[in-house]
């Protein structure tokens, strides 16, 4: 299979776990449902908290039946990074729906080459509705570098999920970025 197809069945599988795990969580009843498309002011910090929770102790159950061919990292965003970014998302005062910025609790990477990210992103368009991606854009500042591909699966109740695609040249340089932007809580 060659990696463009890797690629495609990663975002396919991403999204089915992201709509499984979802389904599972929110649609039991056992949840509270709260439209995420509010501003942090109308989310309860604990609702957060409680799922990021549950998703940090189940995702390998759910990874367990994913059918990926290709290598990836994964990481459950820990609760004081949660903190952080809702520390610097409350004070601003021009406020954004949480799902638009809380989007990376769950968050996957893969590397490739600079040619196979153009390939991907040509094709982004075409995956929006077949594997029904949230929305994607080429992040590149302050010396970092990658494609973000966000998974919600239409619903305003389930936390978005991220792909981070990295270019193999920028893999320092964004570990770098990450030590110096990313994790400022610690």
């Amino acid at each position: 299979m060659n990696k463009i197809n890797q690629v495609k069945q990663l975002v396919s599988e991403i999204n089915r776990l992201h709509r499984d795990f979802s389904s599972d969580y929110f649609e039991t009843g056992k949840i509270e449902k709260i439209n995420l498309s509010k501003t942090i002011k109308h989310i309860p910090v604990p609702h957060i908290y409680k799922y990021r929770l549950t998703l940090h102790e189940s995702i390998n159950d759910y990874l367990m039946t994913a059918n990926i061919d290709i290598k990836y990292f994964y990481r459950v965003k820990t609760r004081e990074s949660i903190d952080d970014k809702i520390a610097r998302f409350s004070s601003r005062d021009d406020q954004y729906p949480v799902n638009n910025w809380l989007n990376d609790i769950f968050g996957t990477r893969i590397i490739l080459n600079a040619d196979e990210i153009n390939v991907v992103m040509s094709l982004l368009d075409d995956w929006q509705d077949e594997l029904g991606l949230k929305n994607w854009y080429f992040r590149e500042k302050e010396g970092y570098r990658g494609l973000h591909i966000y998974f919600k699966n239409k619903s305003n109740f389930y936390f978005p999920w991220e792909l981070q695609i990295w270019d193999e040249k920028d893999i320092q340089s964004n570990i770098h970025n990450h030590e110096k932007f990313k994790r400022n809580f610690i």
